[in-house]
C-alpha cells in the first residue's frame, strides 16, 4: 500500500500545483510532476524538501532500475520543482541540479500486434471497444480519450466527422475520423452504455467522477485489461499507448509520409513521431536493394 505524502510536503506541493496550473500545464503534466514529487517526498525527504541534498537525490534516483523515459521524467519534475522552490522561498538550494543529464532512448515503437488488438477489441464491453478503437485507429492518448465531449468535439460537414482533440500542453486540433467511427462517436455515451444514467448523446464520452468525465488512469486499466486477455505468458504488458504506436505503425506503412503522420499524432516533431513509428524489417531490406 502506498504511504501517505508527508505532512511537510503538503503545503510546497500545493503552492507547487498552482505554480503549474498558473503557468497553464495540462492537468496530466502536473498529475505527472506532483506525482514524481511525492515519490520523493516519501522515500527521500519526509521532514520536507529543505532538507533534501544534492547526494540524496542522486543516490535515490541511482538506485532505481527505471526505464530511460520514466528516469528523464524524475529528473525534469525535480528540477522544474526545486527552480521554483528557491524562486519561492521554500529552499535556499538547489539539491536537483546535481541530477545528471540523461540522454533520450533509442526510440523502440512496440505497437499492439493485430493477434491481441483485434480480439481485444472484439471481446470488449462496448465501452472498452470504442476506448481501443480511438486509440489504435485515431492515436489518442489516454487523457484525450477521457476528454472527448461529444457535443463540443465532434463535427461533421461535407468532409464527414473529425474530432476536435484536447492534447498534451492544452494543445486542441482536429482530427479526421472514418465514417464508422464517427457515427459511433455519434451516439454518445448512450451508444456503448445504454443502461448508465449518466449516458448522454451529445455530452461525455465517457461519463465519470474527474470533472463528469472518466479518468485518464481508469482508461489505461480498463484498455489494458482487455489487451492484457489475449497475451503470451510471460509477455511484457501491452498498454493503451502502444495502440497508439499500432496507430503511428500503420498510418507509416500506409502512406510512406512521416510528415502526416507527425501530424496525425499531433507531434511538433518528426524524431518525436520516430518513436511510435516500426519499421519492417522487408522495408530495410527494400531500401537497401533500392540503393544498391
Amino acid at each position: 500500500m502506498r504511504l501517505p505524502v508527508p505532512s511537510s510536503w503538503i503545503a510546497p506541493l500545493t503552492q507547487y500545483e498552482l505554480h503549474l496550473r498558473a503557468a497553464g500545464c495540462s492537468e496530466a503534466t502536473i498529475a505527472r510532476r506532483v506525482g514524481d514529487l511525492e515519490q520523493i517526498a516519501r522515500e527521500v525527504g519526509p521532514d520536507g524538501p529543505a532538507t533534501i541534498t544534492g547526494d540524496a537525490l542522486v543516490s535515490w534516483a541511482g538506485e532505481k532500475a527505471w526505464a530511460t523515459e520514466t528516469r528523464r521524467s524524475r529528473r525534469a519534475s525535480a528540477r522544474s520543482f526545486w527552480r521554483w522552490g528557491i524562486a519561492a522561498g521554500v529552499v535556499t538550494e538547489d539539491a536537483a541540479a546535481k541530477l545528471p543529464h540523461i540522454s533520450a532512448a533509442r526510440p523502440k515503437p512496440r505497437p499492439v500486434p493485430d493477434r491481441i488488438y483485434r480480439p481485444a477489441v472484439a471481446a470488449a464491453v462496448p465501452r472498452v471497444a470504442l476506448m481501443l478503437r480511438l486509440a489504435g485507429e485515431l492515436g489518442l492518448r489516454r487523457a484525450e480519450i477521457a476528454r472527448i465531449h461529444v457535443g463540443r468535439d465532434l463535427v461533421e460537414d461535407d468532409e464527414g466527422y473529425s474530432l476536435i482533440v484536447h492534447g498534451k500542453g492544452g494543445k486542441v486540433a482536429p482530427v479526421p475520423v472514418p465514417d464508422d467511427l464517427g457515427r459511433r462517436i455519434a451516439q454518445g455515451a448512450q451508444g456503448h452504455s445504454p443502461l448508465d444514467p449518466d449516458a448522454t448523446r451529445t455530452g461525455w464520452l465517457f461519463p465519470g467522477r474527474i470533472d463528469g468525465h472518466l479518468s485518464p488512469r481508469r482508461v489505461g486499466e480498463l484498455c489494458g485489461e482487455a489487451l492484457q486477455a489475449y497475451q503470451d505468458e510471460g509477455e511484457e504488458p501491452f498498454t493503451v499507448h502502444k495502440c497508439r504506436h499500432r496507430f503511428g505503425t500503420r498510418a507509416l506503412r500506409a502512406t510512406r509520409d512521416i510528415l502526416a503522420v507527425r501530424d496525425a499524432l499531433r507531434h511538433t516533431s518528426v524524431a518525436t513521431t520516430q518513436v511510435y513509428c516500426a519499421v519492417e524489417r522487408d522495408a530495410v531490406r527494400a531500401a537497401v536493394i533500392a540503393a544498391a
